[in-house]
């Protein structure tokens, strides 16, 4: 473990505080290579336009078309708040535009993801004209074959990095497609389809559609944009940033999604005071609990109703799987962490125990990564097409990525791997139940091959010390307004401190008083319960401590040397 400090421009941090930016935001954002105040000017006219999408335009087309004659669409999503709320974000465009739509989301447990052959059967049965698929698509090549010999069209949107082959859809709209020129590759799958429905909302617009003058407002579901981008740990560049800066404006505003506004009451958050991390750590993974322990289709119906009561009836049973969840998740990952002390050797992880639940993995599988450091990936066993398979969830760490590394295994093995697809820093896969020896042995070798020797040590980047003088609320909620996330980090400081007193509360954490200059600190270590020496250097977030109706400031140490 090694706690650096990110190195930043004097000259850009200078401009930043010249235009009246308050000195910490303008040391974290020079930090991030922003160089001028305008930069985080967000606004809707600041999106890159649609048009350089590729299919985009085909697809507004298609989409039209089928509305004017009256066809039947359903979208097939994905069971992830990313696919969640894409389908919404369709659902909600589409029957604003008076078309036909529905939606059908795979039994994971079942069907596993994508547009599988079974899945299609599944979708026949309900005569859909127009297939679209949401955060999926851009592999099934054999579920799209098959959509066209039943006579169904297909319209693939997605972001994942597309196979050697890509399915004859009748259009694909994914920015990671070959000879797509869109300049942010890093869209999420609720990204794209919200593009697209702009897209389909200019070409309505050039035929006329909307005679009495009132369009749909699409800005209304930036909310939902905002929540599947954040949920789904996509980079945020500027124009990820600026999508998510349009949700959070709604959702402070009170003029959100219903369901969006529900999931965070059941959680005691106010609406008022939205974050990007009310959106990645209190919505989102409610949203994912549907989709992991039950049917994701509780969590679209949340988002998709604009009923209040209906909106609030579903939080709860959300938060009630959530909290579900949550106790798998702890019984497995101790259970993994008992097998780590067993095989300590181990450079690359892979995990398998014969009960895990499969819904579950992958949140086991991000939370080994961050203790060892180092790509893992947890099995369950699960079924496909009858079949007995071991279904697997990864998370990798920079400096590997994890769906090229499981294309080299792929390529070495053939055959062993049955599918697989995924991100630079997520992947999932399935292999033959009798084939997770051999699995291992080679994901290990390319993980060996492919993961250099810088990468391997820990590396902490933080923001440097924080004089004691901004340990205040106002600093603690300026921070807590930005946009933060993956590629664009939450703020995370560094400084030396006296340990003068430490105790174990809720059983799993431990609570801190820090001194530094003479002042005393309160602070948290979450889910860590080993003793801290007297004086330390600590990595650490500002954060704001509510008890009681009273808010004070609080360190949350993340790392320590």
């Amino acid at each position: 473990m090694k706690i650096v400090e990110r190195t930043y421009n004097e000259t850009h941090r200078r401009a930043l505080l010249e235009s009246g930016m308050h000195p910490v935001l303008a040391r974290v954002y020079a930090g991030r290579n922003i160089r001028t105040a305008a930069e985080l000017n967000y606004g809707l006219d600041g999106l890159i336009p649609p048009g350089s999408l590729k299919g985009i335009d085909a697809a507004a087309v298609l989409l039209a078309d089928a509305i004017s004659e009256g066809k039947r669409l359903l979208i097939v999503a994905d069971y992830d708040a990313d696919g969640a709320t894409a389908c919404a974000v369709g659902v909600r465009a589409l029957r604003a535009f008076g078309a036909n739509v529905d939606y059908l989301v795979p039994d994971r447990f079942k069907l596993g993801y994508g547009l599988t052959p079974e899945l299609v059967e599944l979708a026949s049965l309900r005569k859909p004209e127009l297939l679209i698929t949401v955060d999926n698509g851009i592999a099934s090549v054999e579920g799209v074959a098959r959509a066209r010999s039943l006579g169904i069209a297909t319209l693939i949107t997605d972001h994942h990095l597309p196979g050697p082959e890509l399915p004859a859809a009748a259009c694909i709209v994914n920015p990671n497609q070959p000879g797509c020129e869109f300049p942010s590759k890093a869209l999420a799958g609720v990204g794209v389809m919200f593009y697209v429905m702009l897209a389909l909302r200019a070409e309505l617009r050039r035929r006329g559609f909307f005679k009495d003058g009132k369009e749909p407002n699409l800005a209304a579901l930036t909310d939902l944009v905002a929540l599947g981008t954040i949920a789904d740990v996509v980079p945020l560049d500027a124009n990820n940033r600026n999508l998510v800066a349009q949700g959070l404006k709604r959702l402070r505003a009170g003029r959100c999604t219903p369901g969006i506004a529900a999931l965070l009451r059941a959680a005691g958050r106010p609406l008022a005071e939205a974050s990007s991390f009310d959106l990645g750590f209190v919505a989102g993974p409610r949203l994912n609990a549907a989709g992991r322990l039950a049917d994701m289709s509780l969590g679209i119906e949340c988002l998709t109703t604009d009923d209040e009561a209906r909106a609030a009836n579903c939080a709860q049973e959300l938060d009630r799987l959530n909290r579900e969840r949550r106790n798998i998740e702890a019984a497995m990952l101790q259970q993994a962490l008992q097998a780590v002390e067993q095989v300590s050797s181990q450079e690359s992880g892979t995990f398998f125990h014969p009960d895990w639940h499969q819904g579950v993995v992958g949140i086991v599988a991000s939370r080994l990564k961050e203790r060892l450091h180092r790509p893992v990936i947890c099995f369950a066993r699960a079924e496909e097409s009858g079949d007995p398979v071991l279904r697997g969830s990864g998370r990798s760490i920079p400096g590997l990525h994890l769906r090229d590394a499981l294309d080299v295994v792929s390529k070495r093995a053939p055959g062993l791997i049955r599918r697989f697809g995924g991100h630079a820093m997520a992947a999932g896969l399935s292999i033959g139940a009798a084939d997770y020896e051999r699995f291992t042995s080679e994901f290990e070798r390319a993980v060996d091959e492919l993961l250099p020797a810088h990468a391997r040590l820990r590396v902490v980047e933080t923001d440097g010390a924080l004089d004691a003088m901004y340990f205040s609320l106002d600093v603690a909620r300026l921070l807590d307004a930005g946009i933060w996330g993956q590629g664009f980090p939450q703020p995370v400081f560094c400084d030396t401190f006296a340990v003068e007193n430490q105790r174990i509360v809720g059983e799993r954490h431990l609570k801190l008083w820090l001194v530094k200059g003479g002042r005393r600190i309160e602070a948290m270590r979450y889910g860590a319960l080993d003793q801290l020496p007297a004086q330390v250097r600590a990595a650490y977030r500002l954060s704001v401590n509510e008890f009681n109706g009273l808010k004070n400031i609080q360190l949350n140490v993340e790392h320590y040397e």
